[in-house]
């Protein structure tokens, strides 16, 4: 894929250095859907998509505007932000709303009494989470590393960057997009839906909003993801047949947990049923794609190697859905034994990513997230050896 030409670089510099915010054009009036069914899934890409795991998050602080234009610089297909939402209703891009690691919120004396404890999707969490602050207030915040002992080259960007807004961000894909002559897809997270809506801030009635205020997002090709089902059923009826440009995907996590919504409604089935093939005809019901975790794809044997691929990708396939496993990462302590480099767990090993995605692209995958979009540009455009 090509590369973003210099004077996009240069001019994104010094926009994102300053951390600012680029005003969007005017809210058009959305338009009346009807009641939708799933529609079929596309056939799978001849080359595999190259997805920007919150941005170019290897290489600068995840879930900053610089992130994701880096990773549109190294020719990603997709960038991927997570959203949350602020207590007056502003979706963000942030890993989890509880941001104590990923910014420098907890020096900021003016909110130390915002510190809370509260439980999220079964887990009890201490800390200051976005939901307590307005957007204004979370812009005076800069953001930060989220692993800091794998990524000391990020650490030292620190405080640099503020927490952008998911309108910002599409915007930059905009401009992007609109410079290179390639259009850049958005690859949006709705994160703990479950617990937003039960705290009266739903984010699947904002994202569907911003997906038909903004021109861009009614054009350019847009994954919609989340690990509940019932937060990407509600998308789908809410986007009827308007928009066909918007494709869902279904997150796949540890195969022994059960999704958040389907705990609360008292459902014990887990991930791992999910994953079976008749799971995933039902997740073909209300989604064009699942997210795995990698290791359900082609899973570590007992030496830490890569194994033989499992029937996640056939089976998927033969329902119909695509295959976006996560996550691809550079560091010695991501990769398969026999991909890593001399070092420590910190060591980036790029042959060894490389080598990695090469795997999963001849088990017949349709894309890959990655932290660093340059190694997975290189090994979907390369022959696998």
């Amino acid at each position: 894929m090509h590369r973003l030409r210099s004077c996009l670089h240069a001019t994104l510099a010094t926009v994102l250095l300053a951390g600012c915010a680029t005003k969007l054009p005017p809210p058009s009036a959305p338009k009346a859907v009807a009641t939708p069914a799933p529609e079929e899934a596309p056939a799978p890409a001849a080359k595999p998509l190259v997805i920007a795991h919150r941005g170019a998050s290897a290489l600068r602080p995840e879930h900053t505007l610089a992130a994701y234009a880096k990773a549109i610089e190294d020719g990603t297909d997709f960038i991927e932000p997570d959203l949350v939402v602020t207590r007056d209703g502003v979706l963000v891009a942030r890993h989890e709303n509880d941001i104590s690691g990923t910014s420098n919120v907890a020096e900021m004396p003016q909110f130390a009494d915002r510190k809370r404890t509260k439980v999220i999707d079964g887990e009890r969490l201490t800390g200051w989470f976005t939901e307590d602050f307005t957007l204004a207030e979370l812009k005076t915040l800069r953001a930060r590393e989220r692993i800091t002992k794998l990524r000391p080259a990020n650490a030292r960007l620190n405080d640099q960057f503020e927490i952008p807004t998911f309108d910002e961000i599409v915007r930059l894909a905009q401009q992007a997009s609109l410079r290179t002559g390639r259009q850049i897809g958005l690859y949006p997270e709705l994160k703990h839906p479950s617990y937003f809506r039960g705290i009266g801030l739903p984010l699947e009635d904002r994202l569907v909003e911003a997906l038909r205020r903004q021109p861009y997002l009614r054009e350019a090709p847009v994954f919609v993801q989340s690990f509940e089902a019932g937060s990407l059923r509600q998308v789908r009826r809410a986007l009827g047949h308007g928009m066909p440009n918007v494709r869902l995907v279904q997150l796949i996590g540890n195969p022994k947990k059960i999704p958040p919504d389907w705990r609360l409604a008292g459902d014990t089935r887990t991930y791992g049923d999910m994953l079976s093939a008749t799971g995933l005809r039902e997740v073909a019901t209300y989604a064009d794609g699942i997210g795995p975790e990698k290791n359900s794809v082609v899973p570590r044997d007992a030496q830490g190697g890569l194994g033989a691929p499992s029937a996640v990708v056939r089976n998927a396939h033969a329902a119909g859905l695509l295959v976006h496993p996560y996550t691809f990462r550079p560091e010695n302590a991501f990769l398969p034994k026999a991909f890593q480099t001399g070092g420590d767990s910190a060591t980036r090993s790029p042959a060894g990513m490389v080598r990695e995605v090469q795997a999963f692209v001849a088990a017949g995958v349709d894309g890959i997230f990655t932290d660093d979009p340059a190694l997975g540009r290189r090994a979907v455009d390369a022959k696998a050896p």
